[in-house]
This record gives C-alpha cells, sequence and structure tokens, in this order.
C-alpha cells in the first residue's frame, strides 16, 4: 500500500513537472544579457524585467559577466544564448561593436533585437530602452560647475571607453563643461572598469598629480563608490559627482563625502525591455529609442517620494 502511494505520489509529481514544462514552453524565452552582476544598479534591472516578465507571460533569463570589464565573456554568454533559439533577445552591450557580428547572425534569423542601457553601433535592435546619458551627464557637468564657482580643475573617471553608456557619459560632461562652463578645465580623465579599487587608486593618483583640483566626477556606481574612497582615502576636500544609486553612494551623500548624484530608473529599463520585446513577437512597430529617465539627487530631496522611487540599494 505504501509503495503504490509513493509510486502515485511520483507519478503526480511528475505529471506536474511535464505540464509545467509545457507551460513554460508555450511562453516565448527572451535571454537578457546585462553588463555585469557586480552593481546594484543590474538587480534593480532585473528585477523590473521579471515585474514585466510575469504580467507579459514570458519567460525570461538574465545574466552578466562579473565585472564590466569581460567583454569577451559576455560575448560567449551572448553566443550561448543565441544556441538556444530564442525568440527574442536583450543585450546591454559592453563593447558597442564587437557584440555585432552575433546580433547581425540574430537579425538574419527574425530575433528581435532590444537593447538596453548601453546601445550598439548600427540599426540591428529594433528600438533601445536607456537614459539619456549625453543629457544626465551634461546636468551633472552643470552641478558641478556650480559647486565649485564655474572655475577651477576637475577629473572624471568613466567605467570604460567602448560602451555607449561610457562614452555618453564622458562626451556629455566633457562637451556641456567646454561649451558652457570654459573657465573650466578637465586635469584628466580615466578609466577604472567600474572597480571600486581600482577607481578608488585613480581618484588618488588624481589629486596628487593635481594639488589644485577641485572637483572629481564618476560616471557610474563603482567609478563614483570607488572615488569616495580615494577621495577619504586623501583627506581632500572637494566636490564629488557621481552616477547611479547604491547603499554606498546614498551613504556618501547624506554623510557629505559626495555632493549628489545622477540616477537612472533601472526597473523602468528593465519593464521596458520586457515590454518591448512582447510588442516586437506581436508584429507591433518599436521606437528606436525609449528614454526611461534620470534625476539629479541629494541630501535635499533623497527622501521626495518620486525621487525615492528610482534609487536603490
Amino acid at each position: 500500500m505504501f509503495k503504490r502511494r509513493i509510486i502515485g505520489v511520483l507519478i503526480g509529481v511528475s505529471a506536474l513537472a511535464t505540464a509545467t514544462g509545457a507551460a513554460h514552453a508555450d511562453e516565448p524565452y527572451v535571454p537578457l544579457i546585462s553588463k555585469g552582476f557586480q552593481h546594484q544598479f543590474w538587480q534593480a534591472v532585473k528585477s523590473g524585467a521579471e515585474q514585466a516578465a510575469k504580467e507579459q507571460k514570458i519567460r525570461i533569463s538574465f545574466e552578466g559577466p562579473e565585472t564590466e570589464a569581460m567583454v569577451d565573456k559576455q560575448i560567449d554568454m551572448l553566443s550561448a544564448a543565441l544556441a538556444k533559439k530564442p525568440q527574442a533577445i536583450g543585450i546591454a552591450a559592453l563593447d558597442s561593436k564587437a557584440a555585432i557580428p552575433l546580433l547581425k547572425r540574430a537579425q538574419n534569423n527574425k530575433i528581435p533585437i532590444i537593447a538596453f542601457d548601453s546601445g550598439v553601433d548600427g540599426d540591428v535592435p529594433l528600438t533601445t530602452c536607456a537614459t539619456d546619458n549625453l543629457a544626465a551627464a551634461a546636468l551633472a557637468a552643470d552641478k558641478m560647475a556650480d559647486a565649485i564657482g564655474n572655475a577651477g580643475e576637475v577629473g572624471v573617471i568613466v567605467h570604460d571607453q567602448t560602451s555607449r553608456t561610457g562614452i555618453d557619459r564622458r562626451d556629455g560632461f566633457l562637451n556641456q563643461m567646454k561649451s558652457k562652463h570654459p573657465n573650466i578645465k578637465i586635469v584628466s580623465v580615466q578609466y577604472g572598469a567600474g572597480d571600486h579599487l581600482k577607481s578608488a587608486e585613480i581618484a588618488k593618483a588624481m589629486i596628487q598629480g593635481n594639488p589644485n583640483i577641485k572637483g572629481i566626477f564618476g560616471a557610474n556606481e563603482g567609478s563614483a563608490a570607488g572615488a569616495a574612497i580615494g577621495v577619504k582615502e586623501s583627506g581632500k576636500k572637494l566636490v564629488l559627482i557621481g552616477y547611479d544609486s547604491g547603499k554606498e553612494q546614498k551613504a556618501d551623500i547624506t554623510n557629505g563625502l559626495m555632493l549628489g548624484a545622477i540616477t537612472q530608473n533601472p526597473i523602468g529599463i528593465g519593464k521596458c525591455v520586457v515590454d518591448s520585446a512582447a510588442k516586437a513577437l506581436k508584429g507591433e512597430k518599436l521606437p528606436k529609442k525609449v528614454d526611461t529617465g534620470f534625476y539629479w539627487y541629494d541630501k535635499s530631496n533623497m527622501n521626495d517620494p518620486k525621487i525615492a522611487a528610482v534609487l536603490y540599494d
């Protein structure tokens, strides 16, 4: 009797697993390849994507390399995802050119491509869900200029010079300074791969090499948090402005080490990717870009409900 009951339970579990598998098999599969996993930003993007996937009845996976310096590993992940013959794919490219051959192959196989956070060169993606990084970095430049009296020396720490986010945030900041704040001199632009320790060492070297430096802009979460470590260890008082959110940056702003930062809308980015994939699969036309928005935040407005909603830990 006991043996028959066990067999019955096993058959029931097997049937349930088969039914669940069938249910998942009926759902479109859309892998999302992010730029990394080490920053809280990507966990927030993942959360938004999962919310939209549940609403849209789409099965997703979400992965990225351990650090945002691992371009080759991201390409391997993209290749493996495409081998599973997905119905669509989301990609936040670490190198806006390196991913093109694989994405062209996907395009030739009629697989819709949705870019997010960091665009891809050319017309391969149907749409890109991202912050207007040029405009956001220009706002960061304006805030820096105001804080240092529109004159003096400033350094910039960027996560990379291959992704669209790295390029646009760097150029948005530099171009705004050149056109609107000509009395501010950019003394150094360095790349720290979004790594806290590397960015901290860069900040300390900037301060040591430029004793009159008045400010540093960190162009992503790791760059900004790392720069804050470097500034603190150097003992130098200067204006530090960041990009993104996270526990470290929020604490640095609260205690006055960092003036403020640009926050994106990572949950909105994640939702946009999956919603856009769903529309593409229905044959709906998509805009070339979806601006998911950005905000300046500092100690004065961090608790504003509108701002708090897009800050992430």
